[in-house]
């Protein structure tokens, strides 16, 4: 276990698995104490159990991200608990693919409300501890679907440009209270989110959920005189 990290408290949604898994794993292992989101309890209950496996610590909250009262709840009690937030990571996130003519506006409502109000929420409902200890970090997961035009994407790219957006706002904001917001923009990620979506690039060729964890280690574990606010982070063929 290292100890980049050691003394500080880190909330990672979608923890349960994938992106967010990796991270929590990585958190743990650089010695912070981790908070787990996700909604399902057997996915948290496991990654709990392994970060106890390797020495960490670590507190498992299941929760529904795209409730608000739900995600003000869980904030609390981990601040509660813990004592203290130092880091939030916005990684809880989904995905589908059509072009806009053979889509619906409901089809998009599970993607508006994961990846992007859930993200705002979970900002907001951290922002008053970190802004009393005038300190903290924000890192929010978005994508190189934002930056690259994906065709069959474009409601998905809207979430993810959206995060980057409010994210860049955000770190004006509380840039005079000592928070730090950041933006985690990964390529394709070899996670169980290709599972449910049929056809997908080469999966051998794509990074790896740890890729993504030593990243946002990276930029949760800069000296507060420093802010690292966006990373991309590509597979090495640059494959999306």
């Amino acid at each position: 276990m290292s100890d980049a990290l050691s003394g500080k408290v880190a909330l990672v949604t979608g923890a349960g698995r994938g992106i967010g898994r990796a991270i929590a794993l990585a958190f743990a292992e650089e010695g912070a104490a981790v908070a787990l989101i996700a909604r399902s309890r057997a996915d948290l209950a496991g990654v709990a159990a392994e970060i106890r496996e390797r020495g960490g610590r670590a507190l498992a909250v299941p929760t529904d991200v795209t409730q608000d009262a739900a995600v003000e709840s869980a904030v609390e009690s981990v601040a509660g608990e813990l004592g203290r937030l130092d880091i939030l990571v916005t990684s809880a996130g989904t995905a589908s693919f059509a072009p806009v003519a053979d889509s619906k506006p409901g089809d998009w409502d599970a993607m508006l409300a994961l990846n992007l109000r859930a993200v705002m929420v979970c900002c907001r409902a951290a922002l008053p501890t970190m802004m009393r200890q005038r300190s903290g970090t924000i890192l929010n997961l978005a994508s190189i679907a934002a930056k690259r035009v994906l065709p069959g994407s474009a409601v998905y790219t809207a979430t993810k440009m959206a995060v980057i957006g409010f994210s860049r706002v955000l770190a004006e904001e509380l840039r005079p209270h000592g928070v730090r917001v950041g933006v985690l923009v990964p390529g394709a990620v070899d996670t169980p989110l290709w599972d449910s979506l049929g056809s997908s690039p080469p999966r051998d060729k794509m990074l790896r959920p740890e890729d993504v964890a030593r990243a946002a280690v990276l930029m949760a574990g800069l000296p507060p005189h420093a802010s690292l606010e966006e990373l991309t982070l590509l597979p090495a063929g640059g494959i999306l």
